[in-house]
């Protein structure tokens, strides 16, 4: 016992005791850094300490690391820093600027001097950097973590509207287009297998507005919608969805829904709708597309909504489309026409199977539309 209690107060044990405590600190430190939940002082030292270096280049050779380079730690200061510690940043980079004036002397006598001109744009990227530090600081999320939960939230509105894998029989396929390109997108689905995966309970949503000012209302509501699904009765979801976006109160707060609830086994099934455009079902024995809808209002306009369903059948070879109003109805034309338009392109798929056909209905129906744009295909084979 003595040996061993010797070994450990050995000054190589102290040291490496020392080090250990030290790396756990700086690790601990470095991930707090990063979360934004820790103090900048490891980027505030290290800008710091970049202002005197450029100093001292820009005094040995003023033509090839000119005055103006003082941006790059006043830039990347608004990217990293608080704005306390910006404004300190700032202060030396100020007292950097006027030591090059004195040194380098007046900015007639020659190039690579501190000109009126580069005072102006170390300022104005310094104010930009400021305003950038201050919205950060409102928001509550650090540039480094800022982009990575957005990708996090778009993965996850990605995965929620997966649709469930149905049984041998049955095609579903579903293709989301939002607005302008952009990464989110005021349509939604959320999709679930209820009574022991027998019943298929699909839910189609447009909220209002498009693309990323509609991105967070959609998130919420898909969250909510998610969890209703399945644990209502089919005829209770819409009045539940709709006293949910009551109890909101948005100035703009409205949505369109459609409810499917097909029979996997039989193929029987009820569509509730909540002011949303019709869907269409093709009828394998006529080859003819019929427009389906239920009675109900817009969710989110006044209580005590009721909504009617209206009740089909989908046997072998039919196929039952859901879209939102950005595939069927733009500025230019009606919604009838548009129903026309798409028809017409989905019957160029009726004989050769409708496998990968939503996005490219999508491309060829609605490519350029300025709105969000999506389309759900469930069929029946023969």
């Amino acid at each position: 016992m003595a040996v061993r209690r010797a070994e450990a107060d050995t000054a190589g044990h102290r040291i490496k005791k020392r080090v250990h405590r030290a790396r756990i600190t700086l690790r601990r430190s470095g991930v707090d850094y990063f979360r934004g939940d820790g103090s900048d002082w490891i980027a505030l030292a290290g800008l710091f300490a970049t202002v005197p270096v450029i100093c001292a280049l820009t005094l040995m050779d003023a033509v090839w690391c000119a005055p103006a380079t003082l941006v790059l730690p006043i830039v990347a200061g608004g990217l990293l820093l608080r704005p306390a510690s910006l404004l300190a940043l700032y202060a030396a980079a100020a007292a950097a600027l006027i030591v090059e004036s004195l040194r380098l002397g007046p900015y007639e006598e020659g190039p690579g001097r501190v000109t009126p001109g580069v005072v102006l744009v170390v300022a104005a990227c310094g104010l930009f950097g400021l305003l950038l530090a201050q919205f950060r600081t409102r928001v509550g999320v650090p540039w480094r973590r800022g982009g990575t939960m957005l990708f996090d939230l778009r993965e996850r509105i990605r995965v929620q509207s997966k649709l469930p894998g149905l049984p041998r029989g049955w095609h579903r396929e579903m293709a989301l287009r939002p607005a302008g390109g952009q990464s989110f997108s005021g349509d939604f689905v959320v999709a679930a297998r209820t009574h022991g995966g027998r019943t298929l309970e699909v839910v189609l949503t447009d909220v209002s507005g498009k693309g990323m000012d509609a991105a967070s209302r959609s998130l919420l509501l898909s969250g909510a919608f998610g969890g209703l699904l399945g644990s209502l009765p089919p005829h209770a979801f819409l009045p539940a969805a709709n006293a949910y976006l009551l109890r909101q109160d948005w100035d703009e707060g409205f949505a369109t829904s459609v409810h499917l609830v097909l029979d996997l086994e039989s193929g029987d099934y009820e569509l509730f709708s909540a002011g949303h455009p019709p869907a269409l079902q093709l009828s394998a024995g006529t080859g003819r597309w019929e427009e389906i809808s239920g009675q109900g209002p817009l969710l989110g306009v006044y209580g005590g909504a009721q909504f009617d369903p209206v009740k089909g059948s989908l046997r072998p070879g039919d196929v039952l489309m859901l879209f939102t109003d950005g595939l069927v109805e733009t500025s230019e034309q009606d919604i009838s026409e548009g129903i026309g338009r798409l028809t017409g392109e989905a019957d160029r798929y009726v004989v050769g199977g409708f496998h990968g056909a939503a996005w490219h209905l999508i491309e060829a129906v609605a490519k350029d539309v300025k709105d969000d744009r999506a389309l759900l295909l469930l069929c029946r084979d023969a």
